[in-house]
């Protein structure tokens, strides 16, 4: 095992798989979906994970009308809103989170803040006091869009922030926004961010006493 060691100034939080374990949910919602369009739920599943419904709709089906995408795209969400059975904290996450009380830090999640709010609730966790949820902005990651805006609210320099992320299109906005990337999970690794870990327990976050946080990662 490699330990590896960050200087940065803020943080920039995916919520789910990187917070938030709401793979249960997911799984029923769009495999609801994928099965009245069609679709092997199987398949669709790691492709739609990280992004708006919406988005993830559009390209699944690019023959539909745009409007029918945002449509269906707010009835998925109202579906996965009324549903939190089965969501839990990932490993970790709430002694990480409690390291990071006083830091700089920011929730940038696909979801939207009624769904972000139902689901850190249900994991027993603390919602961030910033955070850039899907009302916010205009493109879905991979898009970089989110994480810049977040950095943009801490006031700091996107090379001053570390982003922790689960899934493709999350790390590929983050390195896109000019950041380093610690990937959570163990299929984190295929995505090709600075670093990965298999859970939030191998991080850990000291304050500088300069405004600087060191991140000492040991890494999967």
């Amino acid at each position: 095992m490699r330990t590896a060691r960050l200087t940065v100034r803020g943080f920039l939080l995916d919520m789910d798989g990187t917070l938030v374990n709401s793979e249960a949910v997911v799984a029923r919602v769009w495999g609801e979906w994928a099965v009245e369009h069609g679709f092997d739920p199987e398949a669709i599943l790691p492709f739609v994970h990280g992004r708006q419904a919406w988005a993830s709709m559009a390209e699944l089906l690019p023959d539909r009308p745009m409007e029918r995408n945002l449509e269906d795209g707010r009835r998925h969400l109202a579906k996965e809103m009324a549903d939190v059975d089965g969501i839990v904290p990932v490993p970790g996450a709430p002694e990480f989170l409690a390291a990071l009380r006083g830091a700089p830090h920011a929730l940038v999640t696909s979801a939207d803040l009624p769904l972000a709010t139902a689901r850190m609730t249900a994991a027993g966790l603390p919602m961030p006091a910033v955070r850039v949820t899907a009302e916010q902005v205009g493109a879905s990651k991979p898009d970089p869009e989110g994480f810049l805006k977040g950095a943009a609210e801490l006031g700091l320099d996107p090379a001053d922030c570390l982003v922790l992320e689960d899934s493709a299109a999350g790390v590929a906005a983050g390195r896109a926004a000019g950041m380093r990337v610690i990937g959570v999970g163990r299929g984190a690794a295929e995505h090709k961010p600075t670093v990965t870990v298999d859970t939030l327990e191998r991080v850990t976050v000291e304050p500088s006493g300069d405004g600087t946080y060191l991140v000492v990662i040991d890494e999967s």
